[in-house]
């Protein structure tokens, strides 16, 4: 199954660490990646750009473009892992591996699986 596992934490506990505890921390990332990827579990990961947010909401219409959003959390989304992975539990025991883990909190979130029509497919039988 499919999870998205996202990474929240606190960016003032990043901004204060050094750049060799910041290199030790972006090592334990890599490592995990590549253990992943060489079980084929990895599908993909990314940081996220910090303090630029933006929302957009369709009401009556007319397109509502909001900074934010902002939550009554110090954490903020940081970033994402793609992953791949047998279950739950799997799934839980990667999240705890990662770094963020132990200064916030991974968000477990399953990938719905459903079937589209493929985009462009009645052009292409027409």
């Amino acid at each position: 199954m499919q999870y998205l596992l996202l990474l929240h934490s606190d960016p003032g506990f990043w901004d204060s660490r050094s750049p060799d505890q910041m290199a030790a921390i972006i090592e334990e990332h890599n490592k995990l990646i590549d253990e992943l990827k060489a079980g084929g579990k990895y599908l993909g990961s990314e940081p996220l750009v910090r303090d630029v947010v933006t929302t957009v909401r369709v009401r009556g219409g007319k397109s509502e473009v909001v900074d934010g959003p902002f939550a009554e959390s110090k954490e903020l989304l940081g970033g994402f892992y793609f992953v791949d992975l047998a279950d739950l539990d799997e799934a839980m025991a990667v999240a705890a591996r990662i770094p963020d883990a132990r200064v916030g909190g991974i968000e477990i979130r399953p990938i719905m699986q459903i079937s589209l029509p493929a985009h462009g497919a009645d052009e292409a039988t027409s």
